[in-house]
């Protein structure tokens, strides 16, 4: 995806001084000014062909997915840290990173792109039916990706273990738990580095205080980074009040 919108700087300021009228302390005539700028920002969506396999869920270091039913998709809660994570195991690529940039100047423009990542290596071991509990009600059918499964009128499951990826989507949404997968889910792939400048950081401990996995330390006037726990979010780097923390693309 790579998508312009635009739209004029009057409006955008019409809008603003139309939402200030609902403020309190509001003033009469107020005129929403906007100056020139520009934004940049990243968010992580889910889109609606989410399988309902909940491996995004299982995999999400901070907890900030919602599970998926058969009702509805997994969904980014507001705890994100844009580790990607989940978009790099996400077996059907339903998980997308997007950049955002938002540019003022005579016109207002939204430019959104979608960010390409790696995917981790997902492969089925082993997969099974249990015939005693399987009741052909076919919702496996519904949310398999590659079509591996097939249910006959009354009939167990039958799932063609050659196309069979191993997401787990069957497993998830059965309702009677008659799926037993294993699976084997490769190791996340580094496609950041955080640089730390030693000669910059003055030892506030903001780093230590905010990481979501206790992967920063403060040891004297030395930043120690865990590189086993570090899920390479932006918190950090984001947080640190004089930019001794940099996030890089590999």
């Amino acid at each position: 995806m790579d998508v312009t919108f635009k739209k004029k700087k009057e409006v955008l300021e019409g809008e603003v001084a139309l939402k200030s009228r609902d403020m309190e302390d509001s003033h009469e005539g107020f005129k929403g000014e906007i100056e020139d700028c520009a934004f940049e920002d990243e968010f992580i969506t889910i889109s609606p062909e989410c399988v309902r396999c909940n491996l995004c869920v299982e995999e999400c270091p901070v907890n900030a997915i919602s599970d998926a039913t058969f009702s509805r998709p997994a969904k980014i809660l507001d705890g994100c840290v844009k580790c990607e994570i989940c978009a790099q195991t996400c077996p059907v690529k339903c998980i997308h990173v997007i950049e955002s940039t938002s540019t003022v100047q005579d016109d207002v423009k939204f430019h959104l792109k979608d960010v390409k990542v790696p995917h981790r290596k997902l492969r089925m071991e082993s997969i099974e039916v249990d015939p005693d509990k399987c009741d052909s009600c076919s919702t496996c059918v519904r949310f398999c990706p590659t079509e591996a499964i097939t249910v006959s009128e009354g009939e167990t499951a039958q799932i063609d273990q050659e196309a069979c990826v191993g997401c787990g989507a069957c497993a998830n949404v059965c309702p009677q738990g008659s799926i037993n997968l294993v699976r084997e889910l490769g190791p996340v792939i580094k496609t950041k580095e955080l640089l730390v400048d030693e000669d910059t950081c003055v030892q506030c401990q903001v780093c230590e205080e905010n990481c979501p996995v206790n992967a920063i330390k403060l040891n004297g006037d030395r930043v120690v980074l865990d590189h086993e726990k570090c899920i390479l979010c932006e918190v950090c780097s984001t947080k640190c009040p004089v930019g001794a923390l940099k996030l890089e693309m590999v």
